[in-house]
C-alpha cells in the first residue's frame, strides 16, 4: 500500500500509527508543516524504512513562520522530499497569497540550487497560481500535486509541466474533484489520505485509507484492481527513484 502524503506527526498517538504503517509495509510520505518539525518527524520513521519524511513549510503558515526558511535550507540536504508546500488562495488566506508566493519561489529556488527534490503541493484556491510558480522553476524537481482541484486545462498544463498527482477518496465527494481525478493521466497518479484531516466513515482516516482510492478509481476507469495496483506501484517507483535519495542521520 502507499500513502503519498500524510501528516503522521499531528495524528494523537504518531508512534503507534507508524508502528501499524510498519507492520502493513504501507510507503508513505509523511509531510511537515513547518522546518523546525522536521527532524522530530523524521525520528519517528527509522531510516531505511517504508516511511519517507518530507521537510514542509505549509502555506497557511508563511505568514508566522516565514523566518524557518533559514531552517529549512539548512537541513534541505538531510531528506530528498519536500512538503507540504504551496500556495492557498483560499478565503482565509488569500491577503497572503503574495508573500505566499515570495516564500514558494524561495524554496524551489533552494530546490534546484541542490539538484533538486521530490515536492509534495498544496494548491487549495490556487491552482494557476501554483503552476504559474512551477513553470518558472523547473529545475526544482519533480512536482507531485496534492488534492489537486482544477479544470480540465489547468490539469492538462501540469501535465505539460511533469507533474504527478496525489489523490484520496475525498475527491470522489464533489463534482469538480471528479472532474478533476477524470482529467488526470491514469500514469501520473499516486494514492493519499491527507490524514489525519480526512475523515472516512465519520473517523479520522488513516495512512491505510489511502488505498480506499484504487476500488474507485478501477470503477473510473472501468478497468480491474489488480490494474490500477499495479499502476499505482509503478508510479510510486517511478517519482521516488527521480531524486537522489540523501543520507539522513536521525
Amino acid at each position: 500500500m502507499i500513502d503519498f502524503h500524510c501528516h503522521i506527526d499531528l495524528y494523537p498517538d504518531p508512534s503507534e500509527v507508524v508502528a501499524r504503517c510498519r507492520d502493513q509495509q504501507i510507503n508513505i510520505l509523511s509531510v511537515t508543516t513547518v522546518p523546525s518539525a522536521f527532524q522530530h518527524t523524521a525520528a519517528l520513521a527509522p531510516a531505511g524504512g517504508c516511511i519517507k519524511t518530507a521537510l514542509g513549510l505549509h502555506p497557511e503558515l508563511v505568514t508566522t513562520r516565514y523566518h524557518e526558511l533559514a531552517l529549512f535550507e539548512t537541513l534541505l540536504s538531510q531528506t530528498a522530499f519536500v512538503g507540504e508546500v504551496g500556495l492557498d488562495g483560499s478565503t482565509q488566506h488569500r491577503l497572503t497569497l503574495s508573500h505566499q508566493e515570495a516564500v514558494l519561489k524561495e524554496i524551489l529556488r533552494l530546490c534546484a540550487k541542490v539538484g533538486g527534490r521530490i515536492l509534495s503541493l498544496h494548491s487549495r484556491g490556487a491552482a494557476k497560481n501554483v503552476l504559474d510558480v512551477l513553470g518558472d522553476e523547473p529545475n526544482a524537481g519533480t512536482f507531485v500535486l496534492h488534492w489537486f482541484i482544477a479544470n480540465k486545462r489547468q490539469v492538462q498544463r501540469a501535465v505539460e509541466l511533469g507533474c504527478w498527482f496525489s489523490v484520496n477518496p475525498a475527491m470522489f465527494s464533489s463534482s469538480v474533484g471528479r472532474a478533476a481525478l477524470a482529467a488526470m493521466p491514469h500514469d501520473r497518479i499516486l494514492p493519499e489520505s491527507d490524514g489525519p484531516f480526512t475523515r472516512i466513515d465519520g473517523r479520522m482516516s488513516q495512512p491505510w485509507d489511502a488505498w480506499n482510492i484504487v476500488p474507485l478509481l478501477a470503477s473510473m476507469w472501468q478497468t480491474s484492481i489488480r490494474e490500477v495496483t499495479d499502476r499505482m506501484v509503478r508510479s510510486y517507483a517511478t517519482v521516488t527513484s527521480s531524486q537522489p535519495i540523501p543520507t539522513i542521520d536521525h
